[in-house]
Formats: C-alpha cells, structure tokens, sequence
C-alpha cells in the first residue's frame, strides 16, 4: 500500500492525512509549526472517535491506529520515500512556489504531486516541477474525511498515467471524482467564490443580516450551510485569497473582494479556526451565534456583543478547508 505524503497540516491537510490513514496507508504530515501539528493528532483522534456518530455506516476504528499510521514532523525532508504527495499550504503563490522546488528535489521523479489548492491554475504550480506530467489538482472538499467527492484537475500537461494512478488511489480511498480542465478556481470555486462574495457584500450593505441570509439559502434552496456559514468554515483568509488570484487571474472586477471580507481578515477573524468570522464559535466543532440584522451597524458584524446573538447548528469546514 502507498505512502502517502502530505504537506500542510490545516483543516484540509489534516483532513487529507485522515482519509488515507483510515484507509490503512502510512501517512508523514508536514507542517512548519509543532502546535499546528500537535492540533492536527488531536483533532484527527477526536474525528476517528466520533466518526460513528457523525458518520453512520462507517466502520468501527481504533482512534490510536489511525493516529498512528501518521508521522507528524517539521521536517520536509521526511517526504522522502512517499510514493504520493497532497500539498495542502496556504493560497498563496510566493510560499508555494519556492516549496515546489524544494518537493521536486526530495521526491522520486515518479512520484505524483496532488495540488489541493482553491485557485491556482494547476498548469502553473507544474511549471515550478521538473515533473510537470505528474502533477494533478486534487481539490479535496472540507471535511475531506466525508466529502465523497473530489474535484480533480488535468493540468496542460498532466499525464494519462497520472490521471489514472491518482483516480485509483482515490477509488480504493472510497471517493467519487469528476475532471474538470485548468482554470484558475476550476469549476467549483470559480462559481462558489463569487456566491460567497455576493452574500458577504449583502450584509456589508446593509441588506439582511448574516442569520437571514444564511437561513435564506438553507430554507428556500435546501443547502445544508448558508454562504457565511461556509466562508467561516473554508476560513475567510483562504476566500480572500481566492478572490484575489480570481481577480489578478481573470483582471475582472467582478472578482473584487468586498471590503467587509478584508476587514475581518485583517482583524484576525477567520472563521471557525479562530472562533469567529460571520458567526462565532465555542469551538471549531461548535455551534455558530449568528447576528440579528442592524442597517446602521453592517460594518460591525464582528463585534463581540453578548446581547446582539441567538444560537442555532451548523456544520463545519475549517482552514483551507484550501480550501
């Protein structure tokens, strides 16, 4: 059986290094940071735990064998060896491109890179790669775990072997797949990212409030998350960062960010992750206190009043939840 190298140990990395140390593989999980990775084994042995009761049907795990069937280690160099490889870094394209040189030197050259990332024209990411015919857009959806499908990306010169080793991986992993072409934010994030920026600058104007809009999409079009819902759980970083390669990729301002998202960024307020964006949160897993809607007071919607909250359930997606 492959091991599985992943890189980034965020919502989606993590999340990806869950999935296949379910399914049996070795798996090495990479991150700069030793309280990112110490997060990452605390959340997965939580996840496998619970998994029975999030997800019927799935099969009674050990939380300490899937736990650890992972290496988690700062060491890049540690990948080597792996005979398949998920980055999952943040959506920015200076940290990811120098990464790749580094990848390119420590990976055996049959060895195919998985680029899960939310925007970046995967025939870009190739082009950082002495390898470009083995590299694939693997765009996991947050909580990769239970999604059942992936997007993948056939890059301009992603490879028929390629293509074909990483659907098999993905078959024996138990998920569903669609190709799609190259095309910065691909099919599913070219249209979500758009959606969420409208409904963002719905309530930066004033127009209804982040409970109202998200219970507008639940209740009238049976979604199971509103869009701010779902921005918190990808992580409102990772959607400004989309928006901005969306915007610099296609030079059309429809793609302009709102201002209210870059505000809440700059505040620290990402979403889940950090207990609070559109919603605020007890824990990552916890519940979302929506607020009720003020037209005077659009611009404050982060605010921290205890007397402006109801509470009501939602899911959650994470970092990166890259995305």
């Amino acid at each position: 059986m492959e091991r599985i190298g992943v890189v980034g140990a965020g919502t989606m990395g993590r999340g990806v290094a869950q999935l296949f140390a379910e399914q049996g593989h070795e798996v090495v999980l990479v991150d700069v940071a030793d309280q990112v990775l110490d997060s990452a084994r605390a959340e997965i042995g939580r996840d496998v735990r619970f998994a029975r009761l999030l997800r019927p049907g799935t099969p009674d795990r050990v939380p300490g064998e899937v736990v650890g069937r992972i290496r988690f280690t700062t060491d890049l160099k540690e990948v080597r060896g792996v005979d398949f490889l998920f980055e999952n870094t943040t959506e920015n394209w200076d940290l990811k491109r120098p990464l790749y040189g580094e990848l390119d030197s420590l990976c055996a050259p049959d060895v195919p890179f998985g680029v899960n990332t939310s925007a970046i024209p995967i025939t870009r990411v190739a082009s950082a790669t002495g390898r470009p015919d083995r590299v694939i857009g693997t765009h996991f959806m947050n909580p990769a775990p239970t999604k059942p499908t992936v997007e993948l990306i056939r890059g301009h010169h992603t490879s028929d072997e390629t293509l074909a080793r990483t659907q098999d991986l993905l078959d024996r992993a138990g998920k569903r797949h669609i190709v799609v072409g190259d095309s910065p934010g691909f099919v599913t994030n070219r249209v979500l990212m758009l959606t969420l920026n409208e409904a963002i600058f719905l309530l930066h104007e004033g127009v209804s409030g982040a409970a109202e809009i998200d219970r507008l999409f639940k209740e009238c079009f049976g979604h199971a998350m509103g869009p701010l819902e779902t921005a918190d759980l990808i992580g409102l970083d990772t959607v400004l960062l989309s928006l901005d390669v969306l915007c610099d990729s296609f030079d059309d301002p429809k793609y302009r960010p709102c201002p209210l998202l870059r505000k809440l960024v700059d505040a620290g307020l990402l979403g889940r992750k950090t207990g609070q964006g559109f919603h605020r949160y007890d824990t990552p897993r916890g519940r979302p206190t929506p607020r009720r809607h003020d037209p005077h007071q659009c611009h404050e919607t982060h605010r921290n009043d205890d007397d402006t909250h109801q509470t009501h359930e939602s899911d959650e997606s994470g970092e990166r939840r890259h995305g």
